[in-house]
């Protein structure tokens, strides 16, 4: 009975169905077409003013809600959905002109970086002052569908027993030094990683209380996850790409 009873909790036993669900379920971004005119609709009815036209049509993923009132709005239909990027390791990645392909800009960290972190990740949470959606995704990562301490992902509670600080929110004035105290308690090496387009870029909030235009202006970000918020299966194959971690 008790074999029986403990048979389904071992991870390497499980339906690998939900990994290659994770793999394979990209979100989709608003992307123009080479048809489109620059009439500048859907710069006006972006929330987030993520798109731009100046030259040409122009959209920072870094602010975009994924929302696609876009292309909704879009007088000649020219605006489309295609496959977003998880993540990149630089805010410039983050901004794409129409016709363009954002599924080069995934990279790995650095070799040295993967040698350390690759096996497994340690992460903590830090609150910068979000609305709390990211962290109701990021407390799915660890329920029995995404299961990401499979993978050597774990979450800890202490900063002190973290290899990463995973930042969430648009870096309230409020909230800063309690920040700058979780930052300084984190052993190094660590990684800062943005998660979320108030992270990136301050998002709905940019106009609020906050310092700058998201965490990079406190910390230095070495990798930025874009959503609103990003998903579980996203944070989980984000970290396995960038980390080149086994799974």
């Amino acid at each position: 009975m008790l074999k029986r009873s403990l048979r389904n909790l071992v991870t390497g036993d499980r339906n690998t169905e939900p990994i290659d669900m994770m793999m394979d379920d990209r979100e989709m971004m608003p992307m123009a077409s080479s048809e489109c005119t620059m009439c500048g609709k859907c710069s006006e009815n972006c929330p987030t003013k993520a798109i731009s036209i100046n030259d040409t049509w122009r959209i920072d993923l870094g602010r975009c809600l994924f929302c696609m009132d876009c292309e909704m709005v879009c007088p000649i239909g020219c605006i489309s959905e295609i496959p977003a990027p998880d993540y990149t390791l630089t805010r410039e990645e983050l901004v794409f002109d129409r016709d363009t392909d954002p599924s080069s800009v995934e990279r790995s960290l650095d070799k040295d970086v993967c040698r350390r972190f690759g096996r497994s990740i340690a992460i903590r949470e830090l609150d910068s002052g979000s609305c709390n959606a990211c962290e109701i995704e990021l407390n799915n990562m660890s329920n029995q569908f995404y299961d990401a301490g499979r993978f050597g992902i774990k979450t800890v509670a202490s900063p002190r027993h973290a290899d990463a600080l995973l930042v969430t929110g648009p870096m309230c004035v409020n909230m800063s030094e309690a920040c700058r105290r979780t930052f300084d308690a984190t052993p190094d090496p660590k990684l800062i990683i943005a998660s979320g387009s108030c992270a990136i870029s301050g998002g709905m909030f940019v106009e609020g209380d906050v310092i700058g235009e998201g965490i990079g202006d406190s910390l230095n970000v070495d990798m930025y996850i874009p959503g609103c918020p990003p998903e579980p299966d996203r944070v989980i194959r984000s970290l396995i790409k960038a980390l080149r971690m086994r799974h």
